[in-house]
């Protein structure tokens, strides 16, 4: 069974940066479409960035593209996020599904999911 867990999240001020980690378990001997997702109180899932394991294509929401950065390990996904925003806080969750990515992605595509890490960006 695939367990995905994130830290990271925490408060900053308007410009400040953040890591957001997620460890992984459980992969079986296969590539893995990887996520990252926000989701902000009485709003869906929105996809962040996504990377393909097997070949390291990654792809960004507009919102994210330039300050946030996602990235892997075998057993951990990150997303470096800069320039930080209060818009840009949400609960953000990582995401995984054995298979390629689509773009955009969707939260349906996605099987596995961590408990959320919470960002919050203060002006």
């Amino acid at each position: 069974q695939v367990q995905l867990v994130e830290s990271g999240g925490g408060s900053v001020q308007t410009g400040g940066s953040l890591t957001l980690s997620c460890d992984t378990s459980g992969y079986t001997d296969r590539d893995y479409c990887v996520a990252w997702f926000r989701q902000t109180p009485g709003k869906g899932r929105e996809g962040v960035a996504h990377i393909f394991t097997g070949t390291g294509t990654d792809a960004y929401a507009d919102s994210a593209k330039g300050p946030f950065t996602i990235s892997h390990t075998k057993n951990t996904l990150y997303l470096q996020m800069n320039g930080l925003r209060p818009e840009d806080t949400a609960k953000y969750y990582c995401a995984a599904a054995p298979h390629g990515c689509w773009y955009p992605v969707s939260p349906s595509d996605f099987p596995y999911w961590g408990q959320g890490t919470q960002v919050t960006v203060s002006s």
